[in-house]
């Protein structure tokens, strides 16, 4: 298998757990390159229902080695909530998963920070945070006093850098925030405690995975959240605080350009977007509402509702330009089994103009209007479908569609959350 980067091409929540669970087979690394905790990537196997945050989806197959690469931001307590939950189900880690020394590690006063920053924030300035503290810590690694893994395991280290961090941390919470400061002895106590259980998977992970490309071994790199989402690419500021397009997996890596020979861009066949920002083709209530309970719309991290509306043509061929999409995986296509007309977005109306591109203005984008084109539905059942030869002659039509606008060919349709219900082109 080549080595392929699984990147979302919309506001993330896309499917990409299970079209990296589908590809999982035949890779031999699995790898996460950026985002924390914040991310929520579900698999269900059987009747098991797998909801994996940090730990790429691939460990799910037994023999796959899996990497939490260098662009990733590590809570502890999360990763050994995973951990434990995967033991828990039997399935073994043990040789399987490797953990960049490079790695920043989010410690407590980030989430307690990210927090009361976003409760602070008047409404229409709020981002809507996932309040994991992944912002924070992003931004202590850009100021170039955050803590690595290789820190972490280093108590020497780990002791001087979270001094100075703990003290410069105090003072704004307590000073800016009014809230409770942190005693370092008690946070010392626990990360210790986090570094000798994390000790065993640290690596130097990009000289792993370059070594086994090398070895012609294949790499499949997984994506948190969408192009959408990305940090310079996406709806600033309503956005992650990392690169969630093809570049985060370059530098989230350490894997040369040269290395990546295919970028699939996961898409729903409808759109969904989490928090704050704007969103042109939203439903309106009543739709939403069907859709949302029929696409079981509720982020796997928050449990929060998703916006859903009409699959946006602008934002997909946005996402297909940024990262060189190869091909597209379109998910939930079943959703919309029960749609007498389907619309897509193929433009935006602003004043006067007709736009069809993604505009950079975040004030420009929240007030465009969309411009649609109309399909009718297949008003047929398309979950057991599994060869495009099958589905419903609307269905072809609409997926070719998409197809069209986005200028990128489909590899991959999901119509069900089923590992068997998967279509292969």
């Amino acid at each position: 298998m080549p080595n392929i980067v699984c990147v979302g091409a919309q506001w993330g929540d896309e499917g990409k757990g299970k079209i990296i669970d589908v590809l999982a087979k035949k890779a031999d690394y699995i790898v996460r390159y950026q985002g924390g905790n914040n991310a929520g990537h579900t698999i269900v196997v059987g009747k098991k229902k797998f909801i994996l945050h940090l730990i790429p989806s691939g460990i799910l197959h037994p023999q796959k080695k899996c990497v939490i690469g260098n662009g990733v931001v590590i809570n502890p307590e999360a990763l050994f909530t995973e951990i434990d939950f995967l033991k828990k189900n039997n399935i073994s880690i043990k040789g399987r998963l490797f953990i960049s020394d490079r790695a920043h590690v989010i410690f407590p006063f980030h989430p307690l920070i990210d927090s009361l920053r976003e409760d602070k924030i008047k409404n229409k300035a709020k981002i809507g945070t996932t309040k994991r503290g992944i912002g924070p810590c992003y931004s202590d690694k850009m100021m170039r006093f955050g803590i690595r893994v290789c820190d972490l395991i280093d108590e020497g280290s780990l002791s001087e850098k979270l001094d100075y961090l703990l003290k410069e941390k105090n003072k704004i919470i307590k000073h800016i925030y009014k809230a409770k400061a942190f005693d370092f002895k008690e946070v010392f106590k626990q990360y210790c405690d986090y570094a000798r259980r994390i000790k065993p998977y640290v690596s130097n992970t990009a000289f792993l995975l370059n070594k086994e490309i090398d070895k012609k071994k294949s790499v499949l790199f997984e994506g948190a959240q969408g192009t959408l989402l990305d940090i310079d690419h996406g709806t600033y500021p309503y956005v992650t605080s990392s690169n969630a397009t093809v570049g985060g997996a370059i530098t989230g890596t350490g894997i040369g350009p040269t290395k990546i020979d295919q970028v699939i861009g996961v898409v729903k066949a409808y759109t969904t977007r989490v928090g704050e920002g704007p969103m042109p083709t939203e439903f309106p209530p009543d739709l939403m509402k069907q859709i949302r309970i029929k696409g079981d719309e509720f982020g796997a991290t928050t449990g929060r509702p998703r916006r859903c509306g009409w699959f946006d043509a602008v934002v997909v061929r946005h996402a297909a330009v940024i990262n060189g999409l190869t091909s597209l995986a379109v998910t939930k296509l079943d959703v919309l089994d029960e749609m007498k007309t389907i619309r897509i977005c193929t433009g935006y109306r602003y004043k006067k103009m007709v736009i069809k591109d993604f505009p950079s203005n975040t004030n420009i984008f929240s007030h465009v209007m969309p411009v649609y084109e109309e399909h009718q539905g297949w008003m047929e059942n398309t979950k057991d479908i599994t060869s495009i030869k099958k589905l419903p002659p609307n269905a072809k039509k609409y997926l070719k569609r998409i197809s069209q606008l986005v200028d990128v060919p489909l590899s991959i349709i999901s119509v069900g959350s089923k590992r068997s219900q998967i279509i292969i082109l």
